[in-house]
């Protein structure tokens, strides 16, 4: 909203000093990163204040894990303190003409709501298993059909791609990340289409279209059904294992902190004509943008982490931790580096492999010997970590004592650290 106030403004009707501050991603993401910590630094501790009033309270399972049950009747839905951290900069901040923040807002919101959904039903009506996992997933899939329909179809989302130019004077005009105008020396065209960056490979960019078993007309069809079925998959691993992730005190957050520098980061090099075609990625025109949606989240979670981190004041809940997943799932398919998501979730990969490895094994002993048997002493992966060694009977029993969780939370901030610069090497490394 300020963003077009000061836009009104710039336009001649006042000369109000400093409105030509906000045409500057940087400006306005620094603004948004400083806000949204602001708001969850600030109104977090009356959030956590009134929910303990309302005796909205953690339920905590006796898992045999050190220190777990002190963790009792600590606050849950403290997603809210970043949903709400969030969304402010991003309405004062954004282009909300953009149809890429459009589609970031719509996430948020959707997924939040089924998160809250989730939680109301564990905290006030006192039903620990929350609502129904099939409505979760229904709720993912609409939200996965959403994304794909509006990059398949929206005429606003496009790519543009350098051609071979006939004259080396050939210039072409085009907007900037600040959206202003820049003569760039090159031959370019835009087009729709449903390309993506793959890593590792010299012609590092894979178009859905390609996997289309139905040639001729009905070829465009096939191929946009197959790219929303990928979608669809990446929102629903990416939510999921960011909620089985939030187990510890700062580890989702922490995590996602890490996660949503690197997509800000290729938001803002896709969005950039200059740094798009020195690096030879996919230049996204208008996605730039999000860098203000992604400065705004980050923000939001570094001042969630002072109430979250050990030991934690509040728990996010489902509302947090589905909607963070959602988010960093979108925002990978709109800067079309969703196939790095392997690499830059690493954790929650892991988080979520171990859990199906887990229970597959588990079906598969009890099937072949009549007892389950485990793998892991106990999953997600992070409870791993905290138990003793024969505790419990698995394949693994490594590390031999239980780790303190605090230094199982910085183990894993260090992974995705390093997570986080091979995605950023694989830009170049081809």
């Amino acid at each position: 909203m300020l963003y077009h106030l000061f836009e009104y403004l710039n336009k001649g009707l006042i000369d109000f000093p400093g409105s030509g501050l906000f045409r500057y991603l940087s400006f306005r993401a620094a603004l948004a990163t400083l806000f949204s910590l602001l708001i969850a630094w600030i109104f977090g501790k009356y959030i956590i204040r009134f929910l303990q009033r309302k005796q909205i309270g953690e339920e905590i399972r006796n898992l045999g894990l050190e220190g777990q049950l002190a963790k009792k009747g600590t606050p849950a839905m403290g997603g809210i303190i970043i949903l709400l951290s969030i969304m402010v900069p991003v309405l004062l901040f954004c282009n909300l003409l953009n149809v890429y923040v459009q589609l970031m807002i719509i996430s948020t919101v959707w997924i939040g709501c089924i998160g809250f959904l989730d939680d109301y039903i564990k905290v006030f009506r006192k039903n620990k298993d929350g609502l129904h996992g099939r409505f979760k997933i229904i709720g993912q899939v609409v939200l996965g059909l959403i994304v794909a329909s509006t990059m398949y179809f929206c005429d606003d989302v496009v790519i543009q791609e350098r051609v071979e130019k006939n004259t080396p004077d050939a210039q072409t005009e085009v907007l900037d990340a600040a959206g202003q105008k820049t003569v760039y020396i090159s031959e370019s065209k835009t087009t729709k289409t449903t390309k993506t960056t793959i890593p590792f490979v010299k012609e590092n960019e894979f178009d859905y279209q390609w996997l289309s078993p139905v040639p001729g007309e009905y070829s465009g069809i096939a191929g946009w059904l197959i790219y929303a079925l990928a979608v669809i998959f990446i929102i629903v691993a990416v939510s999921n294992g960011a909620n089985l992730t939030d187990g510890m005190d700062g580890l989702l957050p922490g995590v996602s902190i890490i996660i949503g520098v690197v997509l800000g980061v290729f938001a803002y090099l896709s969005g950039n004509i200059i740094y798009a075609d020195y690096l030879n990625i996919m230049y996204i025109p208008r996605s730039g943008e999000l860098v203000v949606f992604m400065a705004a989240f980050t923000g939001a979670l570094i001042g969630f982490l002072w109430y979250n981190s050990y030991p934690a004041q509040v728990f996010m809940g489902d509302t947090g931790s589905l909607a963070i997943g959602a988010i960093i799932a979108v925002f990978a398919v709109v800067v079309r580096k969703e196939l790095l998501i392997p690499v830059l979730c690493g954790i929650f990969f892991v988080e979520s492999l171990s859990v199906v490895i887990q229970v597959a094994y588990f079906k598969y002993t009890k099937r072949k010997y009549g007892e389950g048997r485990r793998i892991f002493k106990m999953t997600p992966l992070h409870h791993h970590f905290q138990k003793e060694k024969g505790d419990v009977r698995a394949l693994i029993q490594r590390p031999a004592q239980a780790l303190p969780e605090a230094k199982i939370v910085m183990r894993f901030f260090i992974v995705a650290i390093l997570l986080a610069v091979l995605t950023v090497v694989t830009l170049k490394v081809r």
